[in-house]
């Protein structure tokens, strides 16, 4: 049995070094630097840190022999590089290999989800595409915090596999057959979190967080549903779980961005400064778009829009969700 991991970010190298503690395990990272921090000191520093790597991970910037042979194929890079690095890789997969994405976001051109975009490229048997998602922090989950995730596949025999290969007692992960919900929430909660962020950027306290964190979670899950999710998954670890994460974590990447905006700078000023992707500040387009395809009301969404890309004061955007009409909780926002 052998695992490649595809793309050494702080998840992806995470659940590579956790893999690695049971299963022969590759990862591939796109620069050299990374690949030698790896195989010679089992640290990735631009990404953890000084956090310590399983000593059995091996690192590669070699694509084939990382993918050659593997029995899990792990996709880690984020959502806008997935179609490029499947598709240098296609002719390495095993038309067999179990195929499970941990990119949280939509293909910005097309918005489909990361297996949509692998079903694609690879043409490969969609009950053999899965997702593994939830309020995983990769730095928390490295240095052995209790978590959980849901690992999602259209089979449940299929999902019950790879549990096995995730050994530590400290992350444990659940099952589901619900791939279109858990990709849809993994997405969707990044947008919201850049809102959330810009309340706290703005001096807003917990009542303000914990009130649009209500109300993303109700608009998130109109849209997952809209998409086909089943409404249980919402309310669970790939919903509500890691919402709340993404919005309430200083670590949270997307979050930072919108404490940022909140405090006055610039998307390029923030963006230019980051080391790793902000999924959230490409989805929010993709999810606009969504949003009109369906006729859905998302007025968070849309205000985190208008700060991102129509250079809009978040302020503004605080003040308009607050004129808007009220109603029953559940029926209007």
């Amino acid at each position: 049995m052998r695992i490649a991991v595809i793309g050494a970010g702080s998840w992806g190298t995470t659940m590579a070094s956790l893999m690695a503690e049971a299963t022969a395990t590759v990862l591939w990272c796109r620069r050299v630097d990374v690949a030698e921090a790896i195989n010679t000191g089992a640290r990735n520093p631009d990404y953890l840190g000084d956090m310590a790597l399983d000593a059995r991970l091996t690192a590669t910037t070699d694509l084939e022999f990382a993918l050659r042979a593997a029995n899990i194929i792990v996709m880690a890079v984020p959502s806008h590089g997935t179609r490029s690095v499947l598709t240098a890789g296609s002719g390495f997969v095993a038309n067999d290999a179990l195929i499970v994405s941990l990119s949280k976001g939509f293909e910005q051109s097309t918005r489909l989800r990361m297996t949509e975009v692998a079903r694609e490229v690879l043409d490969h048997d969609p009950a053999l595409l899965g997702v593994l998602t939830g309020p995983n922090l990769a730095k928390e989950v490295l240095a052995g915090q209790p978590t959980a995730s849901v690992v999602a596949f259209p089979r449940i025999e299929t999902a019950d596999i790879l549990p096995a290969f995730v050994p530590t007692p400290t992350l444990r992960i659940y099952t589901s057959t619900d791939v279109v919900g858990c990709e849809a929430a993994g997405a969707l909660k990044n947008v919201m979190a850049i809102g959330t962020g810009m309340a706290q950027g703005l001096g807003f306290g917990d009542n303000t967080r914990a009130a649009l964190i209500t109300r993303s979670l109700n608009e998130l899950s109109r849209i997952g549903r809209a998409m086909g999710g089943d409404p249980a998954t919402f309310a669970g670890l790939a919903g509500m779980g890691d919402l709340i994460a993404t919005c309430s974590s200083p670590l949270s990447r997307n979050r930072k961005v919108g404490v940022a905006l909140g405090e006055g700078r610039t998307l390029s000023e923030i963006t230019r400064e980051m080391n790793m992707v902000a999924e959230g500040i490409k989805t929010t387009k993709s999810v606009l778009e969504i949003a009109v395809g369906y006729g859905l009301d998302v007025p968070i969404v849309e205000q985190v829009g208008k700060v991102l890309h129509e250079d809009l004061p978040p302020i503004e955007a605080m003040r308009a969700l607050l004129n808007r009409p009220t109603g029953r909780e559940f029926d209007a926002l």
